[in-house]
C-alpha cells in the first residue's frame, strides 16, 4: 500500500447492510489488539448497533462509512436521542490515522448538527483514547462524567464528554 492521503478516502453517508456488522467486527478485533478488550466490550458495541439499527431514521440519524479500495476502514455515527445527538462508534484501521480523517468527521458532525439545529451532543470514550480525547476537546467537547466500569473485560475509566453549539 503506497501513501495514502485523505484524498483517497471515500465518505458515504447511507448506510448498507452489512455496515454495522463490520463495525462491530473493527471495534472487536481492534479493541482486544489494543487495548485488551474482550467479548463482553464486543456484545456492548453490538448492543448498542442493534438499537442503532431498530430506531435509525435517515432524517435525524447520520453515518460516516470511510471506504479505502471497496473496504470500510473506519466510520462514525450520530445516533439521535431525543433532543440531542450522541456521538459514537468513531474509529479507523491504524493504517489510516493521522491522515486528518478524524478532524474531517468532526467537521461534518458538527455541520450535521447545525444543519438539523442539534445543540447538545454527547460522547462516551474510555482511558485509552488520549489521541480522540484531545481531538473532542480541540472541537469543543468538555469532560463532564467520569465513571469506573468492567464492562471490557477489564477494570477501565469511562468518560463523558459533551458540547454546546451556540
Amino acid at each position: 500500500m503506497g501513501t495514502i492521503t485523505l484524498s483517497d478516502i471515500k465518505i458515504r453517508d447511507t448506510l448498507k447492510p452489512g455496515d454495522l456488522g463490520y463495525i462491530a467486527y473493527i471495534h472487536g478485533e481492534l479493541y482486544a489488539k489494543e487495548c485488551g478488550y474482550g467479548i463482553n466490550f464486543e456484545a456492548y458495541v453490538l448492543d448498542g448497533l442493534k438499537d442503532f439499527a431498530k430506531g435509525y431514521d435517515p432524517k435525524k440519524d447520520r453515518v460516516w462509512i470511510c471506504e479505502h479500495d471497496n473496504q470500510i476502514i473506519g466510520c462514525l455515527v450520530a445516533q439521535h436521542r431525543s433532543e440531542q445527538i450522541q456521538f459514537r462508534y468513531f474509529i479507523f484501521l491504524p493504517e489510516y490515522r493521522g491522515l486528518g480523517l478524524g478532524k474531517h468527521l468532526m467537521q461534518k458532525f458538527i455541520a450535521f448538527m447545525r444543519e438539523k439545529d442539534i445543540t447538545h451532543a454527547y460522547l462516551w470514550t474510555t482511558e485509552e483514547q488520549q489521541a480522540a480525547m484531545a481531538l473532542y476537546t480541540r472541537f469543543g467537547f468538555e469532560l463532564t462524567e467520569e465513571s469506573t466500569s468492567d464492562s471490557f473485560n477489564k477494570p477501565i475509566r469511562e468518560y463523558r464528554y459533551d458540547l454546546e453549539l451556540a
